[in-house]
């Protein structure tokens, strides 16, 4: 990976545009106002993005957790107790005290997520290259795990929302499954579509669903306050020590309530820092509230366990609530849809995956996309999930393992961050992140137990999407490698440029993924057409491990000589790299191109699988397959499709 190049702070950085130096005090109250009002503008956005799936856990996580606690046909006292104690310091210890306070300062340029907290840790001084090889290994794992828990989250939020309506009225439960799917397949269809306006109204109805739920909460505390005592990990100490098995078992359930916290860091670039801490502790008392409000109700009516939240609301409540929790589990699944987008977007940039179609439907929100093929995807694999389980009960137990299988990864890179990157050093990071990470192992441990039970399901989804990468990544590697190979050197054919016969007039662009090669494309004009035009720039585009790249670091210019020139474009991993729009602002960089009147060309290549191929047949078939679904190399870097020409090739892998 290449160095980090320092970058401007981005534009949705709160303290962006507001100078933190001394003040005259009327000045700084104002700064202080205005950044107030944005952080606050900001946290209300964070509620409605990147809360929707933690914020819906408490539709089955205390039902589940109670039921895997329970010793007997009813959950006790011991019972409830013990489970909100485990739910209640697993909201502190992973959600507030390791994502919110400690991994959130791992800001790769201002941006979080599974992928940029890996290239932070890759830049770590002095590591091995064994370590770095663990680092890239563990983000393609986070990767692969997050694609499986884009599928389960959509499904197991809207069934359980559904499946109010079947709460003591069991004649409805026939049409929970229709409605879902319903509700689901419309969800993914308005993808296209832009979710700009919608969005407007996620953080108000959060907002309402966070309130709502602690009003439930208190409502039911108030008649039995003695749930408080739960608060002290005495309880949850008390479960490990006289029931060891069933904690360790019910910790499989504790993790539904934790679930959504990687959205937290990796949507820091999107708001900022403050706000979303700021919306985390909103969002933290409504959770609690409930939750102990779910604890005091299960110890007034233990035979509730079932239907523990929507048995909380009183009777002519209990359809808006519906309706409410509907709402708020679309919110939920349209942020895990959007994540996922998002790092397909830098999973492409980056080179793990092949090129997609990525289009922007907003004119002003940078991070509104859209991924058509991953779309599609998504759609087929959540109705195939819903039609398979059918409950979000069953749901449950295949739910977990990916969320906490990314936990322990994000755990292992912040600690390299911390004791090569902020001064901790070996030892306090170890001691910090070691007692970390064991939680987050024995949650990963106990789900395991959940595999029979559909805990298969995301694993799957993760090794499929773990091959599909690596053989993509390695085949590629290959693959141009067996380019250069046959490729003739820059410096070679330049000192025979003066013997091509023919130059003509105009510009002529080379698209090249290597700067130390003359494209095929080149060649191939070069013999066929016998001619040269008077200026070739030869054009390479390089993603970098940062999220963005500043202006003035975009482009490199070199001037070969004989008209040659070389054009290096530099992108972020969170930017789509558009050649023309770089080329026409490269005037400050020592070259003019008119890209209305140059000429791209690019190369088509056909591959043939040779007669020992180096990833063996199988996964041979599978890159080919990859590379000729890929999209074009003229509509990924938005060429324009009037001025570009495409010579083929055939190349044996």
């Amino acid at each position: 990976m290449t160095e980090p190049q320092p970058i401007a702070p981005p534009a949705n950085d709160p303290l962006a545009g507001v100078d933190t130096a001394s003040h005259a005090a009327p000045a700084h109250a104002a700064a202080g106002d205005v950044s107030l009002k944005r952080n606050l503008s900001l946290a209300l956005g964070a509620l409605g993005v990147v809360f929707g799936d933690i914020g819906t856990s408490p539709l089955y996580a205390m039902r589940e957790t109670v039921l895997a606690t329970k010793i007997g046909d009813l959950p006790g006292p011991f019972a409830v107790f013990g489970a909100l104690s485990l739910i209640f310091w697993a909201l502190i210890i992973i959600v507030t005290l390791k994502y919110v306070v400690l991994i959130m300062r791992a800001d790769n340029n201002g941006e979080g997520g599974v992928l940029a907290l890996a290239t932070l840790a890759h830049r770590s001084p002095k590591i091995g290259r064994r370590i770095k090889a663990t680092i890239g290994f563990g983000a393609i794992l986070g990767l692969a795990l997050f694609y499986g828990d884009g599928m389960l989250t959509p499904a197991i939020s809207v069934l359980s929302a559904v499946e109010g309506v079947t709460v003591g009225q069991h004649s409805l439960e026939p049409l929970v499954m229709p409605v879902t799917l319903i509700i689901l397949v419309g969800l993914f269809l308005i993808q296209s579509r832009g979710t700009a306006r919608i969005g407007r109204l996620f953080g108000p109805v959060m907002v309402v669903w966070f309130i709502v739920m602690a009003i439930m909460g208190v409502s039911w505390i108030v008649h039995a306050p003695q749930i408080l005592k739960a608060v002290s990990p005495y309880y949850a100490l008390q479960l490990v020590i006289t029931e060891p098995w069933t904690a360790f078992v019910a910790l499989g359930s504790v993790v539904l309530a934790v679930t959504g916290c990687e959205a937290l860091y990796a949507d820091m670039g999107h708001f900022g820092r403050t706000p979303i801490r700021m919306a985390w502790g909103f969002a933290l008392c409504g959770l609690v509230l409930n939750y102990f409000g779910q604890g005091a109700s299960l110890l007034i009516n233990p035979h509730h366990a079932d239907t523990v939240f929507y048995s909380m609301a009183p009777a002519w409540a209990h359809y808006p609530l519906i309706i409410l929790a509907t709402l708020a589990t679309i919110i939920a699944s349209q942020a895990v849809i959007s994540g996922v987008f998002s790092i397909t977007r830098q999973a492409v940039q980056l080179g793990q995956l092949p090129r997609m179609e990525i289009r922007h439907t907003s004119m002003t929100d940078y991070g509104q996309i859209y991924v058509p093929r991953m779309n599609a995807l998504l759609l087929v694999g959540v109705v195939l999930i819903v039609l398979i389980f059918r409950s979000s009960s069953n749901l449950a137990a295949a739910y977990g393992i990916a969320v906490t299988g990314v936990m322990v990864i994000d755990t292992f890179h912040v600690s390299l961050v911390a004791a090569k990157q902020w001064g901790w050093g070996v030892r306090l990071a170890v001691v910090v992140f070691g007692a970390l990470g064991l939680i987050d192992v024995t949650m990963l441990l106990s789900n395991m137990l959940k595999i029979p039970q559909g805990g298969w399901l995301p694993l799957a989804i993760a090794a499929g999407v773990f091959v599909v990468m690596e053989t993509w990544r390695i085949g590629r590697r290959a693959h141009l490698e067996r380019i250069r190979s046959e490729s003739m050197p820059m410096n070679l054919f330049l000192e025979r440029a003066d013997k091509t016969p023919v130059r003509v007039a105009g510009t002529a662009v080379f698209m090249s993924a290597r700067n130390d090669i003359m494209p095929g494309a080149l060649l191939h004009n070069l013999k066929h057409n016998k001619v040269l035009h008077e200026r070739v720039i030869l054009c390479n585009v390089t993603v970098e491990d940062q999220p963005l790249v500043p202006a003035e670091k975009r482009i490199e210019v070199e001037k070969l000589g004989k008209g040659f020139y070389s054009v290096r474009i530099h992108h972020g991993f969170f930017e789509t790299p558009d050649v023309p729009r770089a080329l026409a602002e490269a005037r400050p960089f020592g070259i003019v191109v008119d890209v209305d009147t140059a000429t791209f060309f690019i190369g088509h290549e056909t591959l043939v699988p040779g007669e020992h191929p180096v990833l063996g047949r199988w996964r041979t078939w599978l890159y080919m397959q990859l590379a000729s679904n890929a999209l074009s190399p003229a509509r990924f870097y938005h060429l324009p499709p009037n001025r570009v020409v495409e010579l083929g090739t055939q190349v044996t892998i």
